[in-house]
């Protein structure tokens, strides 16, 4: 793919704000190689590549890279800015990161994914693209071959990478569970008994038995086109899934409040199968809205029933996602 970036590296210009850096614009970054990252800060496939993308920043910035992140929220929580600062902080981002709430970036590369990343080559243009994860060794490669066209760097010894915690790669040989939303515009797999009331507030219930990769609601919840928020403590979701790791992107639905939770994993405490956001008891806390890592399985891989009961009213859940 060899597309020129005349109105492309300059859509930057269309960001609302910039993180980490003064606005950049397209004849500023005119001779260097620049990397540009898609992103959306809730997003698992993105959490996965950041720290790849950070060891590029790292390693080739010295030689003559730019890396340019694009915020381009998925949720209308994630336009908030606030939100945004908080995760470039907890995630150590300190690469340029172009604010675009209204997709104007997004547009000017027509862009389609999260997470996308752009080589754009010191004459502006596009040499590479590469969508989704992995193909990070030939992601990184380019990146040289781009930086030795220039003479200013290149080959040598590959970025030091340390994925951890949820940032670390998919169990992809036993991930037998898709993303899923909650909200109604592209909920699939729903089987509280009455089916589903958009924009209405109901009492839904739980069915008896969950087959693999169905979920329910059971309390006193109003599902939305992003999400559903529940109105009365004691709200509980329930998913059978086949994964490691099973994340729900979530927060409490008025700005600053917390809403406390437990986890069940087979009817039981998590105990060593509980993620970061949970303690061994499955309890854990909704304090800002973000992807929280509910299981991660040490052992081997099986078919859980996943149940989240939350003890206070006032959460908004919005999509599973596992690894």
């Amino acid at each position: 793919m060899t597309i020129h970036a005349d109105g492309v590296l300059s859509s930057l210009e269309r960001a609302s704000g910039w993180l980490n850096s003064e606005p950049l614009t397209g004849a500023a970054l005119a001779g260097r190689v620049v990397l540009v990252d898609f992103w959306t800060y809730s997003c698992i496939n993105w959490i996965r590549t950041a720290p790849y993308v950070r060891a590029w920043a790292e390693r080739y910035g010295p030689q003559g890279l730019v890396v340019v992140g694009v915020h381009t929220p998925e949720f209308e929580f994630e336009k908030n800015v606030d939100h945004v600062r908080r995760a470039v902080q907890e995630m150590d981002i300190e690469y340029p990161v172009a604010l675009d709430p209204e997709y104007a970036v997004w547009r000017g590369f027509d862009n389609h994914y999260w997470p996308a990343l752009y080589f754009v080559d010191a004459r502006g243009q596009i040499r590479h693209h590469h969508f989704g994860e992995g193909e990070y060794e030939q992601s990184e490669q380019r990146i040289q071959h781009l930086l030795e066209e220039v003479g200013v760097g290149g080959s040598g010894d590959p970025a030091a990478v340390d994925a951890a915690g949820v940032e670390a790669a998919a169990d992809w040989g036993s991930l037998k569970s898709p993303e899923t939303y909650v909200g109604y515009l592209r909920s699939q797999s729903f089987a509280s008994p009455d089916g589903r009331f958009p924009d209405e507030r109901r009492v839904y219930r739980a069915p008896a038995e969950l087959r693999l990769n169905q979920w329910a609601l059971a309390g006193d919840w109003t599902i939305g086109r992003e999400s559903a928020v529940l109105h009365a403590a004691g709200g509980h979701v329930a998913y059978r899934f086949f994964a490691r790791d099973l994340h729900l992107v979530m927060g409490p639905a008025a700005e600053g409040g917390s809403v406390r939770f437990r986890v069940l994993i087979d009817g039981d405490p998590p105990g060593a199968s509980h993620g970061i956001d949970v303690d061994a008891e499955g309890y854990g806390t909704v304090a800002e809205p973000r992807l929280h890592q509910l299981v991660r399985q040490p052992g081997p891989v099986a078919e859980r029933l996943f149940e989240i009961t939350f003890l206070d009213a006032g959460v908004e859940a919005y999509v599973f996602t596992f690894g």
